[in-house]
């Protein structure tokens, strides 16, 4: 999944050198979240099944490496500085149903198409990474859910319960967690054989179009795709080596939300002797969990792995700086990423004064724009959505105010679909409300369909050739 190509960063790791050592990371501090408040967690309804589960996920293969994950570091790093662009895309939440080849196909390959248009358009490398194999759980608002009079537990994603509303769906049930584990390695198996295999080869940019020719984002594409071939053609009659166009380096990552899941998955690097989260490359802490002195900071605190953290409106430089303090006290190039996912209304006023104080800390964090979660409403006709409008005014926003600061916009984090779904309103080729009747599929949030996602693409593109 990590092989190094030529048009990124070099790196002297190797990234299947290392591996971690079986059985559950014993290493100190690594139980401290047991004893600090903790949000968003589920209550299991079977602690038979519960312990049973995390005994054997203590001691199944890890999901990834860390030899991979700290190519991923140096990759953040680099971003950080200007020098690269994070992608970060996917579903809102995962569902072990929807976990088939022709949709996991779909969503890499709409990655790999908004990838192709930032790194031709801006002349940058692009870090490609995954809301997948492993974004299965959601914080919820409310524990509970009532309709027609019954109330039952909320869904809190697949890794919890189910979507269905019956009783037996809305329990906790600690054996879902087993299933995500196995759901997680088929997905990651699957990318790595696309990623690796031939799927990624940017002589095929083509072919990652076929099944959008009606879309209006697709002569765009079309046109760019062209002008590569004509590009490859040329290197070709020079004798180049095209090795290094053949395969892509791709990362996972989801909300480090389940505390339980998440430390069963920890292992000890047998290189380092240092805790690393296997369960995938980059893991967030979101919104509503990111309480300095509550569970979430301080486990993913002591893993070695890249952090994100969500900040929303309400997020003072101070909020940020001692995030800052807790996650990364050395101030390790890569290791700290903040999510701003402000809304249109609030980038432009709220963000520029987070990014002044870190900046004049000294701190060095890769900034990235959430322009989703931020913008949700609910239609006319009752469903959770985006408009696509404001989604892209965000993104505009966190442009001007980086812009305006000097300092570096440096990637996109959104839920979106290869397929082609009806959930956000609008786009060049528009969706309206009466479209969610038959083609709104989220259990959960809003996003971007397969067009909606390029339009995005190319609007990001346009705003870093201008940086």
């Amino acid at each position: 999944m990590t092989e190094l190509t030529a048009n990124t960063a070099s790196s002297t790791a190797d990234p299947l050198a290392s591996t971690a050592q079986s059985g559950a990371a014993n290493y100190p501090g690594l139980d401290a979240w047991r004893d600090l408040p903790i949000s968003q967690q589920p209550t299991w309804s079977d602690a038979g099944v519960f312990e049973a589960s995390v005994k054997e996920l203590s001691v199944v293969p890890p999901l990834v490496f860390a030899g991979e994950v700290d190519v991923l570091r140096e990759r953040l790093a680099a971003a950080a500085q200007g020098k690269a662009f994070l992608l970060q895309g996917g579903d809102c939440a995962e569902t072990f149903e929807a976990a088939t080849a022709d949709k996991i196909s779909a969503r890499v390959k709409t990655i790999l198409q908004m990838a192709v248009v930032l790194t031709y358009g801006a002349a940058m490398p692009v870090i490609k990474m995954g809301r997948m194999a492993g974004q299965f759980a959601k914080p919820r608002s409310s524990n509970d859910e009532t309709r027609d009079g019954v109330t039952l537990p909320a869904y809190r994603g697949d890794i919890v319960n189910g979507y269905d509303f019956t009783p037996e769906s809305r329990a906790h049930d600690a054996g879902r967690m087993l299933k995500a584990y196995h759901t997680s390695a088929s997905t990651l198996n699957l990318i790595r054989a696309f990623t690796q295999g031939g799927f990624a080869d940017l002589r095929l940019v083509h072919q990652w179009n076929k099944g959008f020719t009606e879309n209006p984002a697709h002569a765009r594409y079309e046109s760019l795709a062209r002008d590569i071939d004509r590009a490859i053609s040329f290197m070709d009659s020079c004798g180049a080596d095209f090795e290094a166009l053949k395969r892509v380096e791709f990362f996972a990552s989801h909300e480090a939300l389940l505390l339980d899941y998440e430390r069963a998955l920890t292992r000890i690097d047998s290189r380092t002797g240092l805790p690393y989260d296997t369960s995938s490359h980059f893991l967030w802490i979101g919104e509503r969990t990111r309480e300095l002195d509550h569970a979430h900071v301080d486990f993913l605190s002591r893993v070695r792995n890249p952090i994100g953290v969500k900040l929303g409106p309400t997020t003072s430089g101070d909020d940020a700086l001692r995030l800052i303090d807790k996650l990364d006290p050395n101030r390790e190039p890569g290791r700290l990423t903040f999510i701003t996912r402000m809304g249109a209304t609030n980038i432009r006023e709220k963000l520029p004064a987070v990014v002044e104080r870190v900046t004049a800390s000294g701190a060095q964090v890769l900034w990235v724009t959430d322009p989703m979660h931020g913008n949700t409403v609910t239609s006319p006709n009752g469903y959770k959505t985006r408009n696509f409008d404001d989604v892209i005014d965000e993104v505009r926003g966190f442009f001007e105010v980086h812009h305006s600061l000097g300092t570096v916009p440096g990637g996109l984090h959104v839920e979106m679909t290869g397929d082609d779904v009806a959930e956000c309103l609008g786009g060049a080729d528009p969706i309206d409300q009466d479209a969610f009747l038959d083609r709104y599929e989220s259990v959960c949030d809003p996003r971007l369909n397969h067009m909606q996602s390029l339009e995005m693409a190319f609007l990001v593109a346009g705003a870093l050739s201008k940086q």
